[in-house]
């Protein structure tokens, strides 16, 4: 009796476990990819490599930081890339979603040729675009570089220094390269924020767009009053991933510009990626990691509380 209920407790207690058993590989895996790197970065901003060994270096690394001019300037580079990147993908995504809703004749084929490149990575997408300008035999620099359509010496994107600034430190307006940049990266991302844009019109209920124009409404005054109210949580979502991806993205930038000319589109992403791979100075490179995680930690805190306001006021 004894034997049956100790064999009884142990398929009774290798039942309650069985959930932890199950998960328990992916508690691993996520141990190793996320947690022991996230606090090594901690650990990391804190040390200085010496000859004799790492050492405690304290908030050292972030007043070296904060004391790098390109670190201002590559604050600025990120801000004027953001508001071009998102801004310039969002508006080409939600004119191509209006025309696909349209249920034109081959849509499909459309939406296919439209999703290429997503699927494209970013490091080819910059190598390609960096082919189309490069000097002396770029498949655009003679149309660039023509004096007659842009005065008075022309164009060329991957060399020409930024503009004397308007606004005291802040680099604007920016460098060609920059302008480039903005455009190569709305291409990439274009397909994946015109799907959810079309999705989200979609749902749109077409009685209450026929009702409007019954009632004199025409097709801006649909778009503005109409689609864009019921799509907001949705173009929250997409400000948020487009943000987020061009806060983070550093292939474009490595592939297409290496953050030049001089340091003309030296984003945070890339000075980070500098400061570690190139300079290999893994202390001031993890406390920049620090303050870009912050920052994507405020992103993703704000866009929560966003859509939670925008869903209450549905």
């Amino acid at each position: 009796m004894q034997e049956k209920a100790t064999r009884r407790n142990s398929r009774y207690r290798f039942r309650d476990t069985l959930p932890f058993w199950l998960i328990l590989p992916t508690i691993v895996v996520l141990l190793a990819i996320q947690v022991y790197p996230a606090v090594y970065t901690v650990w990391l901003s804190v040390h200085q490599r010496e000859p004799k060994g790492w050492s405690y270096v304290g908030t050292r690394n972030f007043e070296l930081l904060f004391n790098m001019g390109v670190f201002d300037e590559s604050i600025g580079h990120t801000l004027i890339f953001l508001v071009g990147y998102a801004g310039l993908t969002l508006v080409l995504g939600f004119i191509i979603a209006l025309l696909l809703n349209r249920k034109l004749r081959l849509s499909g084929l459309y939406i296919t040729l439209l999703f290429i490149p997503w699927i494209i990575a970013d490091i080819i997408v910059g190598i390609v675009f960096r082919l189309l300008v490069i000097p002396d035999y770029g498949l655009l620099t003679g149309f660039l570089g023509n004096p007659a359509i842009f005065p008075p010496d022309g164009i060329s994107v991957l060399t020409a220094v930024r503009p004397a600034s308007l606004l005291g430190g802040f680099p604007f307006p920016p460098a060609p390269a920059m302008i480039y940049l903005i455009l190569a990266s709305s291409w990439r991302a274009l397909p994946f924020i015109t799907l959810l844009l079309l999705a989200a019109m979609q749902t749109v209920s077409s009685e209450v767009i026929e009702s409007s124009r019954i009632d004199g409404a025409n097709g801006w005054q649909v778009v503005r009053r109409i689609m864009i109210p019921l799509m907001l949580p949705t173009l929250v979502v997409a400000i948020f991933s487009l943000t987020l991806s061009g806060m983070n993205g550093v292939g474009m930038v490595f592939s297409l510009t290496r953050g030049g000319p001089g340091s003309a589109t030296q984003v945070l992403s890339y000075m980070l990626y500098s400061l570690g791979w190139s300079q290999l100075d893994y202390g001031r490179a993890a406390a920049l990691a620090l303050l870009i995680a912050v920052v994507n930690w405020l992103l993703i805190m704000a866009t929560l509380r966003m859509t939670r306001v925008e869903e209450r006021s549905l």
